[in-house]
């Protein structure tokens, strides 16, 4: 009689045992279960940031500068300006036939100026139908200017495409005559220069330059 209750304890432990042990191997089973779907998951993510894009943008740009034509001053302020991380280009304007090539810049402070040419502020954004005006400095980037003539084509490379003006008016004006910036009523561009390319000192007068879209 007392053989067979240990016997019937011993039976009940060891069910109790047993369902303990498939509890444990339940939940064991479903932590691996989680950690390998969280391994998955990191993976997938992984894979997403590192795979490379199918249409990645391509930043223009521009040759280094050709210093032949520049003067030792602006020579001189460009190197310094290469201390400072400036934002990428938002275009590569070129004007092959005259030998100009610079990387168009927001902006038109002195920094910006001695590292290409800049957008100037309130005239049209590239893409856009207006005027974009874009200023440089005679005696650097637009100093061969002085050589282009109507019909001329520049080129502005974009990093969504490339678009190419005709050269259709030269002009000198005044500093103080904003109407060279106007639009057009179609797709212009407008370059400012000081004038003349050789001047010394400020000088008095601005050379302009008129091209539409082709």
């Amino acid at each position: 009689m007392k053989l067979r209750k240990h016997l019937q304890r011993w039976l009940l432990l060891l069910g109790f045992a047993l369902l303990a042990f498939c509890a444990a191997a339940k939940l064991h089973q479903q932590i691996l279960s989680r950690a390998a779907m969280r391994r998955f998951e990191d993976f997938k993510q992984s894979a997403l940031n590192t795979s490379p894009q199918r249409n990645p943008v391509v930043q223009p740009v521009a040759s280094p500068p050709d210093f032949v034509l520049w003067s030792r001053q602006r020579t001189k302020q460009y190197e310094d300006s290469l201390s400072n991380k400036l934002a990428p280009p938002l275009a590569v304007i070129r004007i092959n036939r005259i030998h100009v090539e610079a990387p168009v810049l927001e902006g038109t402070d002195d920094l910006t100026l001695n590292r290409g040419v800049g957008h100037i502020a309130g005239t049209a954004h590239f893409g856009e139908s207006g005027n974009v005006g874009i200023a440089g400095h005679r005696d650097g980037f637009f100093r061969g200017l002085k050589y282009i003539k109507v019909g001329d084509h520049i080129e502005l490379e974009r990093p969504e495409r490339v678009e190419t003006y005709i050269v259709e008016q030269l002009e000198i004006v005044s500093p103080g005559d904003v109407s060279v910036l106007r639009s057009r009523g179609k797709p212009t561009l407008t370059l400012v220069t000081c004038y003349p390319f050789y001047y010394i000192g400020r000088a008095p007068k601005r050379f302009i330059v008129h091209a539409t879209l082709d």
